[in-house]
């Protein structure tokens, strides 16, 4: 799993961190520190940090998604 926050677009509401604690942390007013590669087991959590920002900010990969192939076709 691979997680991206586009910090241009991140306004610091930090639903985040909420909604995953252990991965996304506001430090101050502005600085969010996070994991970019969590443990599988956490994509739950992860998910729904991606859900809970209201500016869409997090964008996450999956190693099981293989988003540039469509599904069905032989790797």
């Amino acid at each position: 799993m691979r997680v991206v926050v586009d910090l241009n677009r991140c306004q610091g509401y930090a639903q985040c961190c909420y909604a995953a604690p252990g991965r996304f942390e506001l430090r101050g007013r502005e600085i969010l520190f996070y994991d970019p590669a969590p443990p599988n087991h956490e994509r739950a959590e992860i998910e729904r940090a991606v859900e809970a920002c209201p500016v869409h900010a997090i964008s996450v990969a999956f190693a099981d998604i293989d988003l540039k192939r469509p599904p069905g076709t032989a790797r």
